[in-house]
Formats: structure tokens, sequence, C-alpha cells
């Protein structure tokens, strides 16, 4: 998809907000989640710091029921724009829903092995016939644990694996019901809250899985391509914000989300543990472009596993043309 030349993202969020609200563009983005959770940090801070109305948009936040449904709701036009993660559009589009992923929150994986310490796991290879905890069999936390166990010659069959919910994942590695989790950075810092020594593995090398990722349809896309590339800036430059910055962020994120009053030092860990383990990019201006490469590896593999049935040309997954240089 050819899109104009994107704006050059300094410039764009020097200016002030355009005029009142009412001549703001309307947006609406439906988050896979509860609106509040941690991961969702720059969406909040984008919102308190005023970058949405920098770039002429009056954004209202919503919630779906997973980044499938997202996907779904976004691909008939009934939000603007979406969250998943960068593998949703290939999971989705082979189905006939016109998504793409239009930024992408960092450069790694938004998911890595958490172990119980005591359960004595120190590779993938020492995981067999251990219990491990994934939210559901149809969630892309599971595909990416088959495949890092792909990568080092094992099946599913060769752990336990039991889909145990979202809530389920940490009150088991909490109990000692499971000894390994798909986590995310705020699942592994809940669980060494309640005193559960706790060791991760990174996937990044092993698997190419993503993290999450804005996605809007190829209606809006062609459109309303302004309205795509004014959310795409503002969410990248509340990331960059918790990067440089992660106290400060913090405080505004907890400002604009006051449930988590109190929190702040527990906040401020997961927030530090996104900059440093997936927000990272190599080189840092890649920040919100998608690998054509990576995203055709992780394709392959649900192909050859059946996950999903039909492979679409790379190209239709993604546009890097919403980020600026």
């Amino acid at each position: 998809m050819t899109i104009s030349r994107r704006m050059m993202l300094g410039a764009t969020l020097a200016l002030p907000a355009l005029g009142s609200a009412s001549a703001q563009e309307a947006v609406t983005y439906l988050f896979p989640a509860p609106p509040f959770l941690p991961a969702f940090a720059p969406h909040q801070l984008a919102m308190r710091r005023g970058y949405y109305a920098a770039n002429g948009l009056n954004v209202t936040f919503q919630t779906g029921q997973g980044g499938a449904n997202v996907a779904t709701q976004v691909g008939t036009g009934n939000a603007t724009l979406g969250g998943g993660v960068g593998e949703t559009s290939m999971l989705v589009r082979a189905n006939g829903v016109p998504v793409r992923g239009v930024g992408l929150l960092g450069g790694r994986s938004l998911f890595h092995i958490a172990v119980r310490k005591a359960a004595n796991i120190a590779d993938v290879a020492s995981m067999r016939g251990k219990k491990v905890g994934v939210i559901g069999f149809q969630d892309t936390g599971f595909y990416a644990l088959l495949g890092v166990l792909a990568a080092n010659g094992m099946r599913r069959t060769d752990l336990q694996i039991q889909a145990v919910g979202a809530a389920g994942v940490v009150q088991l590695m909490i109990s000692g019901g499971v000894d390994a989790i798909m986590a995310v950075p705020e699942w592994t810092d809940a669980i060494r809250e309640a005193g559960v020594e706790v060791d991760v593995i990174d996937i990044n090398a092993i698997f190419p899985a993503l993290a999450q990722a804005i996605m809007t349809s190829d209606t809006t896309a062609q459109r309303r391509p302004e309205v795509v590339r004014g959310f795409v800036t503002a969410v990248l430059k509340a990331v960059r914000d918790c990067m440089e910055d992660p106290a400060a962020a913090t405080r505004d994120y907890v400002a604009q989300v006051p449930q988590h009053r109190g929190k702040e030092a527990g906040i401020e860990r997961i927030i530090r543990t996104y900059a440093t383990t997936v927000y990272p990019t190599t080189p840092p201006s890649a920040l919100g472009r998608f690998n054509p490469e990576r995203l055709a590896a992780t394709q392959k593999f649900y192909m050859d596993n059946e996950i999903i049935r039909n492979a679409v040309p790379v190209a239709e997954l993604y546009s890097n043309d919403f980020v600026g240089s």
C-alpha cells in the first residue's frame, strides 16, 4: 500500500493543539484488554501529555475482548484503530478481516518465559515435563511458546501445557500450580511482589514473536491517513518518553490512571522493564516499524504448524508509512 510521505515526527509534535476539540478529528481506539493495564501506559501517557490533541485528534478509548475481536471491530469500521500484537493481522487477515499493523511498540517480543526458581529450569530444554501456563490455546503467547519449543526440537506434548486464563497464570505461579508461564512484564512483577523467586528466559533470540501493535483497517488507512499518522506519532512519542524518563512517565501515567495511586514503585518497575526488554529497537530510529523478514518468518511458522491455513502477502500485514522519520 502506498501512502503519501510521512511528516517529520519532531515537527508534528512541535505544533500546538489544532484548534478546539470540535475542530479535531474524532478517533475511537479499542484496547484488547482493560485500559488500566500498565502494558497500555504509552497510550494513556499520550493522552495525559496532550500528544493526541497536538496531532489534531480527539481520542476516545474503548475496550474489546482480545486482539482478534479488536481486529474484527476495526476491520468492520466500528473503531478507527485498535490494539493487538504484531502477529494479529496475519491471524485474522487470511479470514477476510482487512486490517494491518501501522505501528509496532518495540523491537522485541512482548512475551518472555517466567519460571519459578524452585522448578530448576535453566533453559528451554529443561522445561521438558514441566507444567507451563498460558492464557489460552488461541492466544499469541501460546503460539510463541510453540515456536520456542520447535526451535529447540520439542513439541507441545513434551510439556504439560495448561490454558488457565489471564488471572490464572499469575495465581498458579504464585501458588506453585505451574512451573512456568508465558508472561508479560506486569505478570512477572506481580509474581515477584508476592515473594516468589522468578527467573526469566528471553525468547527474542529463539523465536521472532513481536511486541504490541496499533492496527487499522485498509479503508481507514487509505481515507484518513493523517488520523492514523497522528495517532501512531503520539503513541510512539509516549513510548520514547517511557524509555527516556521512566520516573516522570510513571508520575503522569498514574495521574491519568488514578487507580494505580499508591502503587507507583511497582508501576515504575514495570515501565522500566518494558523500556529495557520490549521497546528497544536497532537502530533506535526503527521504533514503530515492522520488519517484513520477521513477519515472514513468523507467518511461515504459523503455516507450518497449521495455526493458520492460508498465508497472505507479507506486504498486506503492515504499513510503515505512518511512522515518522
